[in-house]
């Protein structure tokens, strides 16, 4: 093997694989829409949004004009003592977008640095109040928050892939994950886990963090809004704050704008990134209410973080034009007709011999399956259907772009049946 492909496998690591016998690439050369196009001419309908990220699709004209017209101006300038009106207009949008407690808007470069963050802001809150004790965070079982290393403390210590890390991340508090799907009555064992939680080390927790209805790489479980409210009088009743990680939710993924306006709550501090500019760079936010902003300096101190490309210009620019996108067409049409073809479709496959499980919510799908799926041979497979599905551990899953029609949506569903029966063959 030679050219780009054959370096790549030689020298170039990717996620979550071996550079001893790595998972197979692919070539891509080129995207537009909803298609990604290989070096060897095929193109593959895109069922992932590039990891949840490109709701508009690829090459969008809007979006690349935004980002024409800000490098003209300048490409990149240090936030620290300047500002700039792509960061302002910016956080002005995701301040009318999010719930009226979060006033505050801290720019950062990743999900991952935003879950940080969101935890340094906890900390630090609780510390400038007299309380240092408060060091420990809660969160369920289920979760995915990163790959840095607080991120990766309240990840699920199995599911979260980081437990080869457990013996030197903080230990923080788990509650089994909710078992009450959404429309169903909140069961009692969900009731009774965080509350015992804080009822025993309330005086040591700074946050409880959570992925609002549904949980992502950690598990792909879709939970009550019942559930999320239940937190929310909690964290009220112990005196706590509540992280809430949209990353993965946020900009429409759910059915609503973001995941927590299906239990109409609020939270304390507020991480999004992802979908926030389309697809287009890494940027990131985390927003907090004026409570955690200003209590963090109400003893003289500053919040210790500061990224180097900390509201990139370019990236605040092309997340403004996403936003505008996504709030002027029918995005929620567009949504609702993706769930209920995934619904049908995917629902379809729910007696199959190798599912365990199918839930939709929103533009996202996922098929369970009866074990761990091999990866390699799956793509393959998906591939040969001219689609682009990256299913992981027991889980094929579909998010695909809001723009997406039925017809490639129907061959998005089609390529998983293939893909089913070619693991119960």
């Amino acid at each position: 093997m030679s050219g780009v492909l054959g370096f790549d496998r030689r020298h170039v690591w990717h996620p979550y694989t071996s550079m001893v016998d790595p998972l197979p690439a692919y070539e891509a050369v080129s995207a537009s829409g909803v298609r990604i196009r290989l070096a060897d001419g095929r193109e593959l309908i895109d069922g992932m949004s590039s990891w949840w990220c490109a709701i508009h699709g690829y090459n969008h004209p809007a979006l690349n004009a935004a980002l024409d017209a800000q490098l003209g101006d300048m490409a990149h300038v240090m936030f620290g003592g300047l500002t700039h009106r792509p960061a302002t207009d910016l956080a002005e949008t995701l301040l009318e977008l999010t719930p009226p407690t979060l006033q505050h808007v801290f720019f950062c470069d990743s999900g991952s640095v935003a879950v940080e963050v969101a935890i340094k802001m906890a900390l630090q809150y609780w510390g400038a109040q007299g309380q240092p004790a408060r060091r420990r965070l809660a969160t369920i079982r289920g979760g995915y928050h990163g790959d840095t290393f607080a991120a990766m403390s309240v990840c699920d210590p199995v599911t979260g892939m980081h437990e080869r890390f457990q013996g030197v991340l903080p230990a923080h508090l788990f509650a089994d994950r909710p078992r009450t799907r959404p429309g169903e009555p909140l069961h009692e064992a969900d009731r009774a886990g965080m509350e015992r939680i804080l009822a025993e080390h309330g005086g040591e927790v700074a946050a409880v963090i959570l992925e609002p209805i549904v949980q992502g790489a950690g598990g792909m479980w879709f939970y009550s809004p019942d559930y999320l409210r239940h937190v929310r009088a909690l964290c009220d009743r112990f005196g706590t704050l509540l992280i809430l990680d949209e990353i993965a939710t946020g900009f429409g993924r759910t059915g609503r704008m973001f995941a927590c306006e299906h239990a109409g709550i609020e939270p304390d501090i507020l991480c999004l990134g992802k979908a926030l500019t389309g697809g287009y760079m890494s940027l990131a936010a985390t927003l907090a209410s004026t409570r955690v902003a200003h209590g963090i300096s109400s003893d003289g101190g500053v919040l210790m973080h500061g990224p180097t490309f900390m509201a990139n210009p370019l990236a605040c620019a092309v997340s403004k034009r996403s936003i505008e996108l996504l709030r002027a067409g029918p995005w929620e049409q567009r949504v609702a007709a993706i769930e209920r073809q995934l619904g049908e479709e995917l629902g379809a496959y729910a007696r199959h011999p190798a599912v365990a499980d199918v839930r939709v919510m929103g533009a996202i799908g996922v098929v369970q399956t009866r074990r761990p799926v091999p990866v390699a041979e799956l793509q393959r497979v998906f591939v040969e259907a001219g689609v682009w599905i990256r299913p992981f551990n027991d889980l094929i899953y579909l998010m695909p772009p809001f723009v997406i029609d039925a017809d490639d949506l129907r061959r998005l569903t089609r390529a998983i049946g293939a893909g089913l029966d070619a693991l119960a063959g």
